[in-house]
């Protein structure tokens, strides 16, 4: 850990004096001596610059979460001792996992196996693993939960609000399934949806999101003319999301190309990095941009009122419906885009007759020789196949 940090000035303290042995050790060593030294840490932000000098732990792995390629290959290693219905296909559950780390895909298939297990089955269908990915994401279902027909009402008109916003946005992620089944602590409802795997966001794009997580409040007022405590969880996420637009990513015209973010994290910055004024003008531009876009929510919902009272009606009959029932119910969605998980499956489809070519071409190249070759041959490719 940083030397220094969070104690009194002048304090001895065991620990440091561990890491200043630690780090005259790894200057100590010879070359020829053959050691290396191994550390891992899931807490790069705390520790002392010193340990990452040329010398010392001078060569850095960063493990992230993986993308869809990478959920798919975990998924396969999870799914080999489970009993599978034919209808289950790892890439499709790689693509409604976005996020998701090795544990949590391991948890959803432990979950999926005990979910069919109660339900007497002979094997782990599609359904159990949807269901199983439910309850990591929102957390128990609770069904003996009593809610009032009228909070019903409420729960089921906020989620067709960010349904309908949602459908009817351009940037907006595709919509999964909307459910008002109790779920967790506080949950009375949800929205679940299929996130692009991008790492670069555009104006647009941040804009639309915000309007979709103000779907709900929207909708309420427009439909009950008040507003309930149910869109806490929104309003925090675009709070944040306002806040870095104006003053971390610069897309703001009054505030400029300027960031206040401090990547260093500091703990011994106790001043903001600007001025009273500047947060002033901070603090307006975002109550301005998130004001601009419940308008334009609320003009977009006004508008397809209609679809918003055919979605609710459902859902409050069904309790969860699908994106293929949007479809149904309101039409198809007026803006194209090619998902995660149909991207993946149509570049995966190629890569696949490209490496089965290779596979025949290895083949014809490793029979005329001894059988040593033709094995290593298909080593490698096998390699080749795991590494993809």
């Amino acid at each position: 850990r940083s030397r220094g940090r969070g104690q009194m000035p002048g304090s001895n303290d065991e620990r440091e004096n561990t890491l200043n042995s630690l780090l005259v050790e790894m200057d100590g060593f010879s070359t020829d001596s053959g050691v290396i030294i191994l550390a891992a840490t899931n807490r790069p932000d705390v520790l002392d610059s010193a340990l990452m000098r040329p010398g010392r732990f001078d060569r850095q792995i960063s493990i992230d979460k993986p993308d869809i390629v990478g959920r798919e290959a975990i998924f396969k290693v999870h799914l080999k001792p489970l009993k599978m219905a034919k209808d289950v296909d790892p890439k499709k559950l790689a693509a409604q996992t976005p996020g998701f780390a090795g544990a949590e895909i391991a948890n959803v298939c432990n979950e999926a196996a005990l979910i069919a297990a109660r339900r007497d089955k002979e094997a782990v269908d599609l359904q159990d693993f949807q269901d199983a990915i439910d309850r990591v994401i929102g957390g128990l279902e609770k069904k003996s939960k009593i809610i009032s027909p009228e909070e019903k009402k409420i729960v089921a008109y906020h989620e067709a609000g960010h349904a309908v916003a949602g459908w009817f946005l351009e940037h907006a992620d595709p919509l999964v399934k909307v459910s008002i089944v109790p779920r967790g602590v506080a949950a009375l409802g949800y929205a679940q949806y299929l996130p692009k795997e991008q790492f670069l966001y555009q104006t647009e794009q941040l804009l639309d999101e915000m309007c979709m997580a103000l779907g709900g409040r929207a909708a309420e007022e427009i439909i009950f003319n008040k507003i309930s405590t149910g869109a806490l969880s929104d309003l925090e996420r675009v709070t944040k999301m306002a806040y870095s637009i104006v003053s971390v990513y610069g897309m703001n015209e009054k505030i400029g190309n300027v960031s206040f973010y401090d990547s260093k994290q500091s703990d011994y910055n106790f001043t903001k990095p600007y001025s009273d004024s500047t947060a002033q003008t901070i603090d307006a531009e975002v109550r301005k941009l998130i004001d601009g876009e419940y308008i334009r929510t609320k003009d977009l919902l006004s508008k397809h009122k209609a679809e918003l009272e055919v979605i609710a009606k459902e859902l409050l009959e069904k309790e969860i419906i699908f994106q293929n029932d949007l479809e149904r119910l309101i039409g198809k969605r007026p803006f194209e885009h090619q998902t995660s998980y149909q991207a993946f499956t149509n570049t995966n489809g190629k890569a696949k007759e490209a490496e089965q070519a290779k596979e025949v071409d290895a083949e014809v190249k490793a029979e005329p020789e001894s059988t040593y070759s033709s094995s290593t041959g298909s080593s490698d490719s096998s390699d080749k196949e795991e590494t993809k």
